[in-house]
């Protein structure tokens, strides 16, 4: 609404931000404290008799604050989806050129390496840690279906189809759409727990089946399965050039490694005391996160592309390998990736 100029606007999400998070009518003192335009009271009345005026806030009864109208929450959810569908368009955009880019440098990266250090060489491709909500949208599918579109941080758009079982009409959608969007907006599925989960079922009403499923399909967007991640490998053979691992059970653990990609995931997974994403983990002998690798040496390092997005990159030598240059190959092949992906994107 071209009336609607910023000092209205800040004021009026104001009142549905206050609104939904108390349930109780706004008044002018409050929305004086809630903001930051410095205005008084009085200003704040004005504004809020033209929004009044313009259909977006009503007052329910004499001598009490404002809640918005189901026009004002029309107002709120289309002004946040627009500025959603701008996000959307420039992440799908940035997400096609990185990941399809980055799926062919890392298996070629992968190479480079086992090239370079003459050794086994394995990269997890990025996985998307902390994930938050940054958006959510609900829309009709179906008569009985209702079309949920995530967008979460890393640059991740995510949809599921939901089959509510019962009809729901657009007035409710949209304040379940404003209600989650509240509710959830800025939280990591560590965030989204028993308590929240029950509050939100509750102010659902009829449609608390609808919200339970939504908040399943959420976590499953969002949630982070460490144990199977992409994995690139190369240079399995690098490793029968060491007579010390050319016999048959040596050569038995590293195939058998290399085939099972949760065993490839253990390698590649940091201690959980080290916070540092620049660290260089070497893991000698029976040190490995891995049983049976007591006669190799591993050393890993993240990678880091931002926004939560991360994966690791390893070595596998035998324990005489050349550990000034497998480190020296990782860093500066990890600062190349961090620039390409992160700094310079």
């Amino acid at each position: 609404m071209q009336q609607l100029d910023d000092r209205k606007w800040k004021i009026f999400h104001a009142i549905i931000r206050n609104y939904l998070e108390t349930g109780e009518p706004v008044g002018s003192r409050t929305i004086a404290k809630y903001t930051d335009l410095n205005l008084s009271s009085a200003t704040i009345r004005n504004e809020m008799a033209d929004l009044e005026e313009m259909g977006l806030i009503i007052q329910p009864h004499t001598s009490a604050g404002r809640i918005p109208s189901d026009k004002g929450y029309r107002l709120y959810v289309d002004r946040m989806m627009q500025e959603s569908e701008a996000d959307v368009k420039e992440i799908n955009k940035i997400l096609i050129d990185r990941v399809d880019r980055l799926e062919t440098v890392l298996k070629q990266l992968a190479k480079l390496i086992a090239n370079n250090t003459n050794y086994a060489a394995m990269i997890s491709g990025p996985q998307y840690q902390g994930n938050k909500v940054k958006f959510l949208q609900l829309s009709k599918a179906d008569e009985e279906k209702i079309l949920m579109v995530l967008l979460v941080e890393g640059n991740i758009a995510k949809s599921a189809v939901l089959d509510v079982g019962m009809p729901v009409t657009e007035e409710e959608l949209l304040k379940l759409n404003v209600m989650l969007n509240s509710a959830l907006g800025g939280l990591t599925i560590d965030q989204i727990n028993l308590n929240l989960i029950t509050q939100l079922k509750d102010e659902a009403g009829e449609q608390k089946q609808l919200v339970a499923a939504v908040l399943d399909a959420v976590a499953d967007a969002i949630r982070y399965d460490a144990s199977t991640p992409q994995i690139y490998t190369s240079g399995a053979n690098n490793i029968f050039q060491y007579p010390e691992l050319t016999d048959g059970e040596n050569a038995r653990k590293l195939i058998s490694t290399f085939e099972e990609k949760e065993t490839l995931a253990k390698l590649l997974q940091s201690p959980d005391d080290s916070n540092d994403k620049n660290a260089i983990q070497v893991y000698i002998g029976d040190e490995s996160p891995v049983k049976d690798m007591g006669d190799f040496s591993v050393i890993t390092t993240k990678y880091d592309l931002g926004q939560g997005v991360q994966g690791t990159v390893g070595v596998i030598g035998p324990k005489r390998m050349d550990y000034e240059k497998v480190v020296g190959t990782l860093k500066t092949l990890r600062e190349q990736l961090d620039d390409i992906y992160n700094r310079k994107k």
